[in-house]
């Protein structure tokens, strides 16, 4: 018989059925539901009529989908909580939000996908993060080196603090690792000459592997650490002690990602003869992440691009044209280009990357994941085919010294 007719009241889920079954009915407002629960609207005889819902889906709309006590009517209905969000949260994206922040200095650059905040030092640059945010864009915030303290930085400072350290050092072309002082890496940071060859003769394209990360960092590099952290942008969501920081506020019990910080220095492609090659390959990172180009070297030695050898590179690229302004701008020193991409187009990427690897004769093995592995940079020819083939469109952006890139996680990205 129907809950509401039994009088029993012996048992918790009998008395959750009674007080919950009264109130589910098809096109009530008053329990709140934000769906319909199943129902039989017929009899054999075709009278109209209807049946008892089903158990389990009052249950759920009751109890787990609105988060209300089975025995309590709510104050509010979810439809129309729905309807008084502000209206203007995702045509701000659109409208340049003018109007909403006009005290804080911006553009939209990269066709709207990436907000760039110009002046870092703007105690209102999160309001307007937070509505970027919400749409899972990446952010640009320059300027940021002006709060650090540079000679901390400075490749010669730290080959000098740290030279004697050994860690694990990547030749980015044949992704073969070594093992060996940093000072043989920062040595040649900005002397082409002091940097190791390979066999054809050619000069290696190194990365210093993360080093040092994390507690490693804090404890090698105090007064780095703390230079750092005082210089982060957008302190609400980036500090670790940020208030809209979720990873600040997390049981201790949780396992979390490593969050570092870590240092990340590579040579740049501009003494190589290959220059479809990356330092960083496509990756997706499992956090969010802030990337502050603290430093820019500039390298000296034969073969090595002059500064506008390495502009007019750049310019081939398919550059917004705010970024083709800050190019020409004496002011700003470029180190690092970056290639982005939406975590929604993964799937298609992973499958792009795959059909090239078959075409290139290479083996893809059914456990084989070509984002995961951080097998590929995508060079320019391929980022073309990319568009052609699946319509996905790639966001490049060229960081400037003092830019902090700040990335969603699940945001596929290549340096």
């Amino acid at each position: 018989p129907p809950a509401s007719q039994n009088n029993e009241q012996g048992s918790t889920l009998r008395d959750l059925l009674t007080t919950t079954a009264g109130k589910l009915r098809l096109g009530s407002t008053d329990a709140g539901i934000a769906f319909a629960p199943v129902y039989s609207t017929g009899t054999a005889s075709g009278k109209s009529g209807r049946t008892m819902p089903n158990i389990l889906d009052d249950i759920i709309a009751s109890v787990v989908e609105n988060k209300i006590p089975p025995n309590r009517a709510p104050k509010t209905n979810v439809k129309s909580e729905i309807k008084e969000e502000p209206k203007d949260d995702k045509n701000c994206i659109q409208d340049d939000c003018s109007k909403r922040y006009s005290d804080i200095q911006y553009s939209w650059i990269c066709d709207k996908h990436v907000l760039w905040l110009r002046d870092h030092k703007n105690s209102n640059n999160w309001k307007l993060f937070k509505e970027c945010w919400k749409q899972g864009r990446p952010v640009l915030v320059s300027g940021m080196h002006k709060k650090m303290n540079f000679s901390l930085w400075k490749a010669e400072s730290i080959s000098l603090d740290f030279g004697n350290q050994q860690a694990d050092i990547l030749n980015c072309k044949d992704s073969i690792i070594s093992n060996t002082n940093v000072k043989e890496f920062w040595d040649g940071f900005e002397d082409v000459s002091k940097r190791q060859k390979v066999k054809n003769g050619e000069t290696a394209l190194l990365k210093l592997k993360d080093w040092p990360s994390g507690e490693d960092f804090k404890a090698m590099m105090p007064a780095r650490y703390e230079d750092l952290l005082k210089s982060l942008p957008l302190p609400e969501y980036c500090s670790p002690e940020g208030k809209l920081n979720l990873a600040s506020h997390l049981p201790g019990f949780f396992v979390r990602p490593d969050l570092g910080p870590r240092l990340c220095s590579a040579y740049g492609v501009a003494a190589t003869k290959d220059h479809d090659i990356g330092t960083t390959n496509l990756h997706i990172e499992v956090s969010d992440v802030v990337n502050i180009l603290v430093y820019v070297g500039i390298a000296r030695g034969n073969g090595v691009l002059s500064k506008s050898g390495v502009l007019k590179k750049l310019e081939e690229e398919d550059l917004d044209d705010l970024l083709r302004k800050r190019l020409k701008d004496s002011s700003e020193l470029p180190g690092a280009l970056w290639h982005i991409y939406a975590g929604k187009d993964a799937d298609k990427i992973r499958e792009f990357l795959q059909k090239i690897a078959k075409e290139q004769g290479l083996e893809v093995l059914p456990e084989h994941d070509p984002i995961r592995d951080q097998s590929w940079y995508v060079n320019k020819k391929l980022r073309q085919r990319l568009f052609e083939e699946y319509g996905v469109k790639t966001c490049t952006v060229i960081q400037f010294l003092g830019d902090a890139i700040i990335l969603p996680a699940g945001a596929l990205h290549q340096v």
